[in-house]
Formats: structure tokens, sequence, C-alpha cells
């Protein structure tokens, strides 16, 4: 057993740097007043940006001890399992194997390459070692990728669900070969984020708005989360889920999101059925700090139910340290939850990081 970090500690004086962006950060984290919403546009808009609808209650702040904890994480790291894993050149190897067919690699938390259509598309790009805005230090890596930056095969599409730091990358973004060819498909308010970094061909969706590329219809859809990469820009910009369907393939990936017992029921109904469903399954220990953001291991199933997927797909868990659960209780709890479910260990899918797998054609 073994974990994969390589930055170095911080020193004293960066150490002391962190004890004060903890208390700016926790000073600067409390509830804001009511969102008034934007007359004229749908309800998830407000004059000041965006909002979760149907409307939740107002909760406290999370407060220091919750940024303590997550900059702690980067200090000490679990060790890994070997069977968690592949090595890259194995991955890279399955993925090559499987070129020209629809398939899902997961190369760790919430980044996958899915291929449909001769399609490459990259999800929720985080491929770097930290998620933190600050240098050596906050949530890390304790897994290397499961394909490096440098041997990614070309991106066509990159799909992404908001602009939280483990999920979207500013270093990864900027170092993706072929921007000119590659097209972004993001929330409202992300354009510019890809644009300042030299992308061409970038595609803004509201919840339910659906675009068509390459022979993938993209549906933004609502999901139960918030957006914010530093102090002063909450919920400026949208989050979403995916639905990505073609002629062969129709796959759902829910980025972050606690559960609703009405938006997915309504996806189901809506876009449904799916062949697969990338569910979240980790981060659901920060509750104690503040309102649910992510699903627990049996809300992800839920959501599988829900959508009408074929196959639960888990993710966002055993990469990083983003929550106080053990690392290796979110597959636990979630193959037991799918089995208690009847879905059979053929339709609940704990992947390796690396691993490839062929998508299930429609029926």
């Amino acid at each position: 057993m073994k974990n994969f970090a390589t930055g170095r500690k911080p020193s004293f004086l960066s150490t002391t740097g962190i004890v004060v962006i903890i208390m700016l950060m926790a000073g600067c984290s409390s509830s804001s007043s009511p969102e008034i919403w934007a007359e004229g546009k749908p309800k998830h808009h407000t004059q000041s940006g965006f909002r979760n609808y149907p409307i939740l209650p107002e909760y406290p702040p999370v407060g220091a001890a919750f940024y303590f904890r997550r900059v702690m994480d980067s200090f000490f790291l679990p060790d890994v399992p070997e069977d968690h894993y592949l090595s890259e050149t194995d991955a890279i190897s399955q993925f090559q194997q499987l070129n020209g067919q629809n398939s899902i690699t997961w190369l760790g938390h919430a980044t996958f390459l899915i291929k449909i259509n001769e399609k490459t598309i990259l999800t929720d790009p985080f491929l770097t070692e930290y998620a933190s805005p600050f240098w050596d230090f906050g949530p890390r890596r304790y897994v290397q990728p499961g394909i490096s930056l440098d041997n990614l095969p070309p991106i066509d599409m990159v799909v992404v669900s908001h602009n939280h730091l483990d999920h979207l990358d500013a270093e990864t973004i900027e170092s993706l070969q072929g921007k000119e060819n590659i097209h972004v498909f993001v929330p409202l308010g992300l354009k510019a984020f890809f644009k300042d970094r030299g992308y061409k061909n970038i595609k803004e969706l509201d919840w339910n708005e659906r675009f068509s590329y390459g022979g993938i219809e993209l549906t933004a859809l609502p999901v139960v989360h918030y957006s914010g990469r530093g102090l002063n820009d909450k919920n400026k910009t949208l989050w979403c889920s995916w639905s990505l369907s073609s002629l062969s393939n129709k796959v759902f990936f829910s980025g972050d999101t606690s559960y609703s017992p009405i938006i997915f029921k309504t996806i189901g109904e809506k876009n449904g059925p799916y062949d697969l469903a990338i569910v979240s399954i980790g981060a659901y220990k920060t509750r104690k700090y503040g309102p649910a953001s992510h699903l627990t291991p049996e809300e992800a199933v839920k959501v599988a139910i829900e959508t009408k997927s074929n196959v639960a797909v888990a993710m966002h868990w055993g990469t990083i340290e983003l929550s106080d659960e053990p690392p290796w209780e979110p597959p636990v709890r979630f193959k037991k939850a799918a089995q208690e479910n009847c879905i059979s260990s053929d339709q609940r899918w704990v992947m390796k990081i690396g691993e490839t797998r062929l998508i299930p054609s429609k029926k």
C-alpha cells in the first residue's frame, strides 16, 4: 500500500499563511440574504447569480473547522490499496485496445474519458496534485491520474459540471493540447474561463438547454449544488449535470449534487432511460459543517434508479480527501445499497483508476 503525492510539505511561513487564509475564508462564507428572482428568467436565476430551485432553506456558514480539516488533509494522506488503480502503462494499453469502441475510462475523482461516436470527451478536468488556489497546500491528490496530462489522447470535447477547483482545474485546462479544435460545454457563466485560456469553441447552456455536436446531443440538467472558486464569487456561475446522447449510447453524468426527491425523477421521466449513470458517491461527511452538497452512496443508487439508468458508475471518491468519511468506505456502502435494491454486480461499477470499460449498448 502506498500513496502517490509528490508535492513538498508547506513551510512554517506558508503554514502561518494557511491559518490567515482559513480565517478569511471562514469570515467570508456567511450565508447571504435571500436571493431575489430575476424576473422574466427561469426560477433558478437571481439578480446576482443563480440558486438551487426548488428553493432550499438558508444555512449557517461552514466555519473555520471545515477549512482547517481540508488543509490538514494535505499533510496526512491515506495509504492506497494496490487494487485501487492501474499503472499508467496498463491504463494506456487498455484504453488503446478498445480504440474505436464506445468506452469509459476513469482518470480519478470526477474526471473521465468517454468515447462516443468516435469522439473523446473529457469530463470535469482535474489532473494535477492540488484542488486548491494556493501553492502546495489544500486538498491533495493521493493517487496519480489514470492517464497523465502528457499522455492523454487527443480530446474532442470537454464537458464541465461546475467551477469548483476539484472539477475545473486551471492548470489542466491550460495544458490540454489542441485547444483550437476542442469543443467545450459548460453551464452559464463559464465561457470566459475557457476563452481567456485560448479556447475558441465554447458553448454555455442553461438548465434543460440542448446542443448537438458530432452526433451527440448534450443537455444541461438541474442538480442541487453551488459554485465558486474564491471568496466573493459564490453562485455567480451555474452548476449542472449532463445528458450525453447518441444513436448508440446514452450517458448521465451527475457532477456534484445532493439528493432531490423531485429533480432526478423528472430527469428520468423526461430524458431517460440511460445506459450509464455516473454518480458521485463520496464527500458526504461534510454535512456536519453545513448543508448537504453531495450524495451519500445510498442516495447515489437512488439517483441511478430514478434516472432509469441500466448501470451505475461510482465517481468522486478515492482520489482526494474532501470530507471526513474514511476514504475506502464509499464503495462498500455503494455496493451494499445497490445489492439491497436488486442491482446486480454487473450493473454497479466501482472502477479502478485508469480502468477502461465498454459502454453497454441501448437495448
